[in-house]
């Protein structure tokens, strides 16, 4: 590989690689990124850039990776089964399944760890008939887009899934395609390997201002440094995927973006025997309820959704999450022989007048980009969230990666 200096702006410099790509610097100086916030989507922004020449990338994060609204998920990838099948939102998720399945063994192999993995799909239990028309529809378009949906009728639930309770139930939907990632491990191993390669990781460090210069002759400003208890960061660019503490960055950033947080409860299970009476261990999911099966005979089952009162405040409420305990047992009536062995919560990143996610630069500063307000797709839509945000900024800088 070959890096030149030049006093222009850019220079090409041929790649030794046989397939003849091109490899561009930026005055054959590193660019400073500083990226805030190490929750899934800030750890595989992190990791994607730290594949680039020329790049020089920093991680901060007030708290340890993934504590925020990643340590409280669940890492449901729910693409295939979603009712999103066109625009933004369906190729945000066609994009990440896509990546899906060549990051995991791509970490594994870099990092030495194991990223537990559910890859037996998602089973959507139905309680009406009257939508089954829909499905068959929705079954048809992925089936044109290379997928997979299953239509499974009474006697087919009770014989794939016999722990279902399926008397109240029409049937089912199985997604063979989607699946579920330990987001913590994940998470963790993400910023393993972008430490391995080269990022600087700060974490127990907040950030607490910025240096900003107005561009002579336009209305346009750029963040040129990070102030946080760590000392000062200069940076070409800032990366903002602090969810809901986005809010504050961007107000001392003078140009706030609100994020309002959404509580989500959760809870794990214990039982003396697994529900499943074979290999077959799907994630099962309805009425805004999963059931994930986790190694032995341990389950997660969430999760509430609480917003802000009145006094814009947000306090778990107990009983919100016994509900949500006692819907997973009507669907499996086993899990009431199992125990409580843990309960948790977290506050997903929520916008306030702007679709989820927000992936775009903040107004009025043209190298500080939002990588925000996932609400509950985080995990399933950070990779593709880490593309876009890799090609805004090969948008300026013209960077492209060595082919090998």
């Amino acid at each position: 590989m070959l890096i030149l200096n030049s006093p222009d702006d850019r220079l090409l410099a041929p790649d030794s690689s046989p397939k003849g790509r091109f490899l561009i610097f930026a005055r054959g100086l590193m660019t400073k990124i500083v990226i805030i916030g190490a929750g899934i989507v800030g750890a595989t922004i992190a990791y994607e850039l730290s594949a680039i020449a020329g790049l020089e990338i920093t991680l901060i994060d007030e708290k340890k990776p993934g504590q925020g609204a990643t340590g409280a998920a669940l890492g449901i990838l729910m693409g295939i089964i979603s009712h999103k099948t066109k625009g933004r939102a369906w190729k945000l998720r066609q994009e990440s399944l896509k990546r899906y399945e060549t990051l995991l063994p791509e970490l594994e192999s870099l990092t030495g760890l194991t990223i537990p993995c559910n890859r037996d799909g998602i089973v959507l239990l139905r309680s009406s008939a009257e939508d089954e028309e829909n499905w068959r529809k929705l079954a048809q378009i992925r089936q044109e887009q290379g997928y997979c949906l299953e239509i499974w009728d009474k006697e087919t639930l009770n014989q794939k899934c016999p722990q279902v309770a399926g008397e109240h139930l029409q049937g089912a939907i199985y997604s063979p395609s989607d699946h579920q990632i330990n987001p913590a491990l994940l998470t963790e191993s993400l910023v393993t390997a972008a430490a391995k390669r080269g990022v600087k990781c700060q974490f127990g460090v907040k950030v607490e201002n910025f240096g900003k210069t107005e561009l002579q002759g336009s209305n346009l400003r750029q963040c040129t440094q990070v102030y946080s208890s760590n000392g000062i960061e200069e940076t070409d660019f800032l990366i903002l995927c602090a969810g809901i503490g986005a809010t504050a960055l961007t107000e001392t950033l003078t140009h706030p973006v609100e994020i309002r947080p959404v509580l989500g409860q959760a809870l794990q299970i214990k039982l003396t025997q697994p529900l499943e009476s074979s290999d077959f261990k799907p994630i099962l999911t309805g009425n805004d309820l999963h059931i994930l099966p986790l190694a032995g005979a341990e389950y997660w089952i969430g999760a509430t959704v609480e917003f802000m009162d009145e006094k814009g405040e947000i306090i778990a409420d107990t009983a919100l999450l016994e509900q949500v305990h006692q819907k997973a047992i009507a669907f499996c009536p086993s899990l009431a022989a199992g125990a409580i062995v843990r309960t948790w919560s977290g506050k997903r990143p929520r916008p306030e007048k702007k679709s989820a996610p927000i992936i775009e630069y903040l107004p009025r500063y043209d190298n500080v980009i939002l990588a925000t307000g996932h609400y509950r797709n985080g995990v399933l839509l950070a990779p593709a969230t880490a593309k876009i945000v890799r090609e805004m900024l090969s948008d300026k800088l013209g960077f492209a990666e060595k082919v090998c």
